[in-house]
Order: structure tokens, then C-alpha cells, then sequence
């Protein structure tokens, strides 16, 4: 299986300048390995560092230590290493980060902004625009609204375009943080299925979602991370438990944590 994520010996911390300067651990050796086709979950309670590893992963973060290596078709590049302008280019090219919610230059609306990333990746004007409006088709966004100022819209309508501008012609790492959490079940079905498409289109996704039925649907291995460490690996039925109904006892330890899922394919 090909490769397209690989983190060795992840280290990052955090001081606490506020109170009395104490320094916290978030990720404390993490090892992972991504490979084409799969979809990775890392599960873990708040607070085990699943976000810091999205954001060490987009740089947005400098870890403490550690690599990060994403696999192009030309080679393999080391992001820790990679000055900022280069990094800033594979942005823009090869990596996209969706937070919950969307960063929007003002008085832009949906059209623009998804059009605005498929060029970004490499389509032309008007090739970009007909993909950035069957991208927020397919996430149930009415045409009334592709032009009204981003930030006007409800939550869940910029969550949807911000997921729409992540996921137009798809870059080769995606990195999700909880992009349906303010969705209506429709729309967080139509955002769901997106996701699993992107397993034919050589895209790699790392995600965090906060429902375990989200995982169990996306993820082929679940990796358990909890304090700072990866501390299990298996299917989402041995990580999580036989069923959320189970009331095993492993199932009950993860109520209410947040998780990552990881897409990957070639």
C-alpha cells in the first residue's frame, strides 16, 4: 500500500505563561501511518492532542520534535523542514485544513470563495467556477445564496461552503476539524458521503468528528490516542466497542471524546 501521510516521534507542548509557566504535554511520540485506500480513525478523549496533531500536520503549529512527511508523486517532503513560503505553496496546492467554521474575505459569497480554491489548485477561471458550483450542489446549497456575503449565512450554510472550498477539485491531504457539527441530519448525510467519495480521488483525510457512527461508517482502523501517545490499534469495533449499544466497557470510556478520521487513497 502506497503511502501518503507518515509521522514519526510527534512531539509538542505548550506553556502555560499564565499560570506560573508549567508546561503541558499534548503529543508525546506520535507514530502513524497512513497509507493509500485506507480510512484511519484516531480516537481519543478531549484534550489528547487530536487537534494539535492536525494543526502541527498544517505547520499551523511548529512541533517540538518529530517528522512529518507528505508523499507527492515527485518525492517525499519533510513539512517540518520546509521554509514558510514553500509551505504556504502546498497550502494552497496539496493541503487544505476545514475548520468549523470559515474564514471568508469580507463581503464574499460562495461562488467565489470555492471557485477561488479550485484555482488555487491549478483550474482555470472558468473551469473553477463550474466546479466550485457543482461542489456546493452536491452539499445542498441553494443558488440563491452563492452570492450573498459569507458572512451573513447561518452556520451550517458556511460550514457546508467551507467543506465545499476544502473538497473542490481535492488536494492530495485534507484535514478536517469536526466539518458537521453544525449540520441538520440532510445535510450532515450529504457532507458524510462527500467525505467517503474522496476515496477515488487519491485523497488523503485526516478528520476530527465528535459521533462515533461517523467513524464506524468512515474508518477501516481506529488508532486510540490518549495522553499524548497512540495506546491502541484495531477495527472500530475492538477500539471502540462491539456496538454504541454494547455498553462495553471500552464504548463507555469514549463517550463524549472527540475523534479523528483518516481517509487516504490513491
Amino acid at each position: 500500500m502506497t503511502p501518503v501521510l507518515t509521522v514519526r516521534n510527534l512531539r509538542k507542548t505548550f506553556t502555560l505563561h499564565t499560570i506560573d509557566g508549567r508546561t503541558v504535554v499534548s503529543l508525546d511520540g506520535v507514530n502513524l501511518d497512513v497509507a493509500a485506500g485506507e480510512h484511519v480513525a484516531i480516537a481519543g478523549p478531549n484534550g489528547a492532542g487530536k487537534s494539535s496533531m492536525l494543526r502541527c500536520i498544517h505547520r499551523t503549529y511548529l512541533p517540538d520534535s518529530g517528522s512529518i512527511v507528505l508523499h507527492r508523486a515527485d518525492g517525499p517532503v519533510e513539512l517540518t523542514e520546509l521554509p514558510d513560503r514553500a509551505m504556504a505553496g502546498l497550502r494552497g496546492r496539496d493541503i487544505c485544513y476545514v475548520s468549523q467554521f470559515l474564514e471568508a474575505p469580507p463581503r464574499a459569497g460562495a461562488l467565489e470563495v470555492v471557485a477561488e480554491a479550485a484555482r488555487r489548485r491549478g483550474l482555470a477561471a472558468d473551469v473553477a467556477r463550474e466546479a466550485a458550483a457543482a461542489s456546493l450542489r452536491r452539499l445542498g446549497l441553494e443558488e440563491a445564496l452563492w452570492d450573498v456575503d459569507c458572512g451573513v449565512l447561518s452556520g451550517g450554510e458556511r460550514q457546508r461552503i467551507n467543506l465545499a472550498a476544502g473538497t473542490v477539485r481535492p488536494p492530495r491531504l485534507l484535514l478536517l476539524d469536526e466539518p458537521v457539527s453544525a449540520l441538520d441530519p440532510e445535510n450532515r448525510e450529504r457532507a458524510l458521503n462527500l467525505v467517503q467519495s474522496l476515496t477515488t480521488e487519491g485523497v488523503a483525510v485526516l478528520a476530527v468528528f465528535h459521533d462515533l457512527e461517523a467513524i464506524r461508517r468512515l474508518a477501516t482502523r481506529v488508532l486510540r490516542l490518549d495522553g499524548g501517545q497512540i495506546t491502541a490499534e484495531g477495527t472500530a469495533d475492538e477500539v471502540l466497542g462491539a456496538s454504541p449499544e454494547g455498553g462495553s466497557p471500552e464504548a463507555a470510556s469514549l463517550e463524549g471524546a472527540s475523534f479523528e478520521a483518516v481517509g487516504v487513497t490513491s
